[in-house]
């Protein structure tokens, strides 16, 4: 008898080694072969496409390539402050990379790395006729009209685990923002971060190493009395242990992260507020953090604490309390780009109500998928509304607004990274993690991270490149100014 044997073509093989990946470099050689072999490859060097401009970007190309190989400093600075900014020509289009698993057209790559290079060559350039001073006036103005990005971090208890994976895989590839907001357990992440330099970010992804005690249930009397089924002095334990005793001001001021964290008010007549270090400066993160967690049934309100004057920890609004942030603002797009100029979102999203409706960035919208969301969201919102309407006199009023809330948000971004909930994740929604359990939400987060990040890097370089070279010039300043008065002394002495 003849023995057969399956034969596997090229293709298979490498999407099962890229199934199977360890690492992003692994990853990334296997997905770039993958690409040639569906025929990506050839995509990408193919300018032409009805999604985008090209003809726009091949021109915009090749004039910044003559004024920066010709030194026309000025005539550059003025090609840059007139056609620069985030979507020129439709270039950051989701169908543009849903094409390839690696990158996009060549020719949107070629453009980004080509502002980099010239924002990097005005930045580093000795020019007789553009100084220092107008070297700053450009990347302020610029950069302001230009934008940035910030990286939001959902709610979702346990599940925001997988927050960590996203961190890693945007640390290790330098392309974490400096804004970061979290709400619920996306607060706790974002604490996290916030709280260590990039020296100390590696201890984050050690799950061996992080306090993952933060439930404890109590008994029905005392949920009865306070209102939430959980210990919140557990919580508040953990959040010592990983985020610490800091305000937002000393945080910001020792790792230069702009973290923020949403909370929302446990009473009418009061607003859901961001806090970071310039709306709370002396509030404790760690306390905004616990606020933040405060998912109504689960846990208590929590009364906010801050710093006072003389640096002795009092209460802050004394007689408000606040819950968690996910309840009316999961992701702060508006009151982040009003503060921070932030015009990009890159979303984590963990919301085990809002996953399972959501598409990948690139995918048509339209479908079962897309359709049922629809189908669930105006039956939802009907329900509420009429409930809204009959019980305007009833405490169940305040559990109607809160759900409208939940309803009513918007839950995606420019780029979101979803995992994929199984049945056990969500019942162990509450309960505490082991190490082993961390250890694979963290490798959830970074394989989802993965197929995202050529996008991340295409559309967030030119930002990450105006907020380096403006830090570059305000350190040159200072030096600046801080050498005048010495070199006056060393001139009277």
């Amino acid at each position: 008898m003849l023995a057969y044997r399956s034969v596997r073509s090229p293709l298979t093989s490498r999407l099962r080694e890229l199934d199977n990946a360890q690492g992003y470099d692994e990853w990334r050689e296997i997905a770039l072969d993958v690409d040639r072999l569906e025929g990506a490859e050839a995509w990408k060097q193919d300018e032409a496409s009805d999604d985008y401009d090209h003809l726009l970007i091949r021109e915009r190309l090749a004039e910044m390539r003559r004024l920066r190989s010709a030194g026309e400093v000025q005539r550059l600075v003025h090609a840059l402050n007139e056609g620069l900014h985030g979507n020129l020509g439709n270039v950051t289009a989701p169908s543009l990379y849903g094409f390839a698993r690696v990158g996009t057209k060549r020719l949107i790559e070629e453009y980004v790395s080509e502002v980099v290079r010239c924002l990097d060559y005005i930045c580093a350039g000795d020019f007789p006729d553009f100084s220092e001073d107008d070297k700053i006036v450009f990347f302020k103005r610029t950069g302001t009209s230009f934008g940035r990005s910030a990286l939001l971090l959902s709610g979702g208890a346990t599940l925001g685990m997988f927050h960590l994976g996203v961190i890693k895989a945007l640390f290790e590839q330098k392309m974490l923002p400096r804004v970061i907001s979290g709400s619920s357990a996306g607060a706790i992440i974002g604490g996290m971060v916030g709280t260590r330099t990039d020296e100390q970010m590696p201890q984050l992804f050690d799950s061996e190493s992080l306090n993952l005690g933060a439930f404890q249930r109590v008994s029905l009397r005392n949920a009865l009395k306070s209102g939430g089924m959980m210990n919140p002095a557990q919580l508040e334990q953990c959040l010592a242990t990983n985020v610490g005793e800091e305000t937002f001001t000393e945080a910001f001021q020792r790792t230069r992260r702009i973290i923020g964290v949403t909370v929302s008010a446990a009473e009418e007549h009061q607003q859901g507020r961001l806090l970071n270090y310039l709306t709370a400066p002396n509030v404790l993160l760690g306390r905004a953090v616990l606020a933040s967690c405060a998912v109504p049934g689960v846990f208590p309100p929590v009364q906010l604490t801050a710093r006072d004057f003389e640096g002795q920890v009092v209460p802050y609004l004394p007689s408000k309390r606040w819950i968690d942030g996910t309840v009316y603002s999961d992701l702060p797009m508006l009151r982040l780009a009003r503060l921070h100029n932030v015009n990009h979102y890159i979303v984590s999203q963990t919301n085990p109500h809002v996953v399972p409706f959501m598409v990948n960035d690139h995918a048509r919208r339209s479908g079962l998928l897309p359709l049922a969301r629809q189908v669930v969201l105006n039956a939802g919102r009907g329900t509420v509304r009429l409930a809204r309407t009959h019980l305007q006199e009833s405490p169940v009023r305040r559990v109607a607004d809160q759900l409208n809330a939940v309803i009513a948000q918007r839950y995606s971004g420019d780029i979101n990274i979803l995992p994929r909930h199984t049945p056990r994740q969500l019942l162990r929604m509450f309960s505490n993690l082991d190490a082993r359990e961390l250890a694979k939400y963290i490798q959830e987060g970074e394989r989802a991270t993965w197929p995202k990040l050529d996008r991340i890097r295409n559309q967030t370089a030119i930002s990450r490149a105006f907020e380096d070279c403006t830090l570059i010039l305000k350190d040159r300043h200072l030096k600046r100014i801080s050498a005048r008065p010495r070199s006056r002394l060393r001139v009277l002495s």
